[in-house]
């Protein structure tokens, strides 16, 4: 065996894989241990241990320069996976706050174990650079969550979405899978980094790589709930447990975009003879991200169910997204990169707010919001904070993320898009006005009453929104973070 194979970077690369099998140990242990009333602590349990792996990460398992390739292939240890890391662990560990006094799921060990076994997924999918380590990585990702989608077996909504959701990512899992073993044919490779020069050559035709492209955009726009593979979000994240609904929408949408954006950039970059596939790409996904944008804002203006709301905005939040990935630019991904973690903390912020208030009153319409101000002011700071931010209203997270992405689209001479992209801001910002306004205006019989918030929600709020503060305020750390991910992907 030669010396490369006893090479430590590879350890270092899986480090948060390692520590989430020694967590997802210890959770079962303590699930056995642990008499029904004291299991409520094993979200705890978790959190601290996703913790202590983020802190290990970020000091021992970043990359230096640009890294590379890593376990034949099979991965890549660069910035991009490295700040998906982070973003992974960040979203499992509030998502383990939220879940402690939610009902059924927060005294249930495998509710943890799930979780961790998803987030377990999302990790390797930010860093896959071969399809078959993507689709594996991808499955280990979307079953934990079909299960976790449906986990309030109870809840004939929860079980219904459960199915819903395994229906439907079954389906484009399939065709993705279908596009998968076509490009492998063509280019006579699994490997995502050996693609491009394969095709660059020219010998494969162009109706065929467009065709291979559009089956494998399947899976990635269900993921991130792009349209035309949006329907299932709504459903989905009304039947869902509130703090898993949360989870989706952020951490696997996430991990969805990572995908996205090695794969295009790896396998159809710029550099490529006319007529480009690169142009097509662009182009469909420009068209995608306007529709999504567009049928999110719309039909989330009719919205009544608070949760249903949410999931149109997270709709159209990745067509916001999208704009960066359109660009295909440094800018524009790093735009992209930025826009995650801000929206990371922003929609888990507001999923927080829905969950405690549902449980609070027994409803997720937004008529349940009325006196909240007067009942919980805190808690109304916190969905103002968190509106106000996916809104793109300064100082807070999302506004400089959509600087950046609108930026970028216009640095790349695709000013219609940044303009489509301010004109659905605009319309978005009415219906984040009108939560606000049952939440601050209108009255309520019990608002004399006091809103419970736990420990865990509160700790967990108190970080989500110094957060958007930070994200908001002290932009160098996280935009340099962004272009070190953009870099490793241009470089």
């Amino acid at each position: 065996m030669t010396a490369a194979a006893y090479d430590p970077s590879m350890i270092l690369a899986i480090l948060p894989e390692i520590g989430l099998i020694v967590l997802g140990v210890l959770v079962l242990a303590f699930d056995l241990a642990w008499k029904e009333e004291r299991r409520r602590n094993i979200g705890w349990v978790s959190s601290f241990g996703l913790l202590v792996i983020a802190i290990l990460t970020a000091v021992f398992s970043h990359p230096v320069g640009n890294s590379g390739l890593v376990w034949g292939g099979m991965l890549r240890w660069d910035w991009l996976s490295f700040v998906f890391e982070m973003i992974a662990l960040a979203g499992a560990a509030i998502t383990s706050l939220f879940a402690m006094d939610s009902g059924l799921i927060g005294k249930r060990g495998e509710f943890y174990l799930l979780l961790l076994a998803s987030t377990f997924g999302m990790i390797l999918m930010g860093g896959a650079a071969d399809l078959v380590m993507l689709f594996l990585a991808i499955e280990m990702t979307s079953i934990p969550l079909y299960v976790l989608a449906g986990f309030s077996y109870k809840d004939a909504r929860s079980t219904e979405s459960g199915f819903k959701y395994f229906l439907f990512g079954a389906t484009t899992s399939a065709v993705m899978l279908y596009g998968f073993s076509l490009l492998a044919g063509l280019t006579g490779t699994t490997q995502i980094y050996q693609m491009a020069p394969v095709i660059q050559s020219g010998g494969l035709p162009l109706f065929a790589l467009i065709g291979v492209l559009m089956l494998i955009l399947v899976g990635f726009s269900f993921k991130i709930s792009a349209v035309p593979f949006q329907f299932w979000a709504p459903d989905v994240y009304e039947g869902a447990p509130t703090p898993v609904a949360g989870f989706l929408s952020t951490a696997s949408k996430a991990a969805g975009f990572a995908v996205l954006i090695r794969f295009l950039v790896a396998v159809f970059p710029a550099a490529q003879p006319a007529p480009s596939i690169h142009t097509y790409w662009v182009l469909l996904l420009a068209i995608v991200s306007t529709a999504t944008m567009i049928l999110g804002n719309v039909l989330a203006l009719a919205q009544k169910n608070i949760k249903r709301l949410v999931a149109y905005s997270s709709i159209a939040q990745a067509g916001y997204i999208l704009i960066g990935v359109v660009a295909a630019s440094g800018l524009g991904i790093s735009g992209s990169v930025y826009y995650l973690i801000a929206y990371l903390l922003t929609n888990l912020a507001a999923f927080g707010v829905i969950t405690i208030v549902g449980r609070m009153t027994g409803s997720d319409d937004v008529s349940a919001y009325a006196g909240l101000s007067r009942r919980s002011p805190g808690l109304a700071l916190v969905l103002l904070v968190a509106f106000l931010s996916l809104a793109g209203i300064p100082p807070f997270g999302g506004f400089f993320a959509k600087v950046l992405v609108f930026a970028a689209a216009v640095d790349s001479h695709l000013v219609w898009l940044a303009v489509v992209g301010i004109i659905n801001s605009v319309i978005a910002l009415y219906y984040y006005l009108t939560v606000l306004k049952v939440a601050y205006l209108y009255r309520s019989e019990d608002e004399t009453r006091p809103a419970a918030i736990s420990r865990p929600w509160t700790i967990a709020l108190v970080v989500c929104v110094l957060g958007i503060i930070v994200i908001g305020t002290l932009i160098g750390p996280w935009f340099n973070w962004s272009t070190l991910a953009a870099n490793s992907l241009f470089g």
